[in-house]
């Protein structure tokens, strides 16, 4: 796995916040069959991060080989074009995932392909989270609907 290094650049800190100013903690395993990154989506992760929407916490690269071994891969162990890509997030590591997580997006993956793991914070959501716990609220279940789910409820709907 990559090293454990925080890095106030890369994650873009706390900036002094506490806990109860804090947006909600989101996280996605995206999977590259074949291990083919092609570094297209990251240009777009950096724009959510420079208009302050997001801060990445954990960026770790996960392989899944052709016999099935699962391992975090460093940044330096990367290709040229894949550390190239990644670059800007060396480093970005809180401390959240741990070996279990690995092995555990490795599981889901297709032998021979690869995935990054990324952690993040909903800047845009910390003024109305923080709003929410002042008033004595708490969050009690949280969830995503996969744009398929929403493509089919839709269609559903017009027939």
């Amino acid at each position: 796995m990559s090293t454990r290094k925080t890095s106030t650049r890369k994650t873009g800190g706390n900036g002094g916040r506490s806990v109860d100013e804090l947006g909600p903690i989101d996280y996605v395993v995206v999977e590259f069959p074949g291990s083919q990154f092609k570094g297209e989506a990251m240009p777009l992760l950096v724009d959510l991060v420079d208009r302050g929407l997001v801060r990445v916490l954990d960026l770790v690269v996960v392989k899944k080989e052709l016999d099935g071994t699962i391992r975090g891969v460093a940044f330096e162990d990367l290709d040229d074009g894949e550390r190239l890509h990644l670059a800007v997030f060396e480093g970005a590591s809180s401390g959240l995932l741990g070996e279990d997580d690995v092995a555990e997006a490795g599981a889901v993956l297709e032998p021979g392909s690869s995935a990054g793991i990324l952690v993040y914070e909903n800047l845009w959501a910390a003024p109305f989270a923080a709003a929410v716990r002042r008033a004595g609220g708490q969050l009690v279940a949280s969830g995503r609907i996969p744009v398929q789910a929403l493509i089919a409820a839709l269609d559903e709907t017009e027939s």
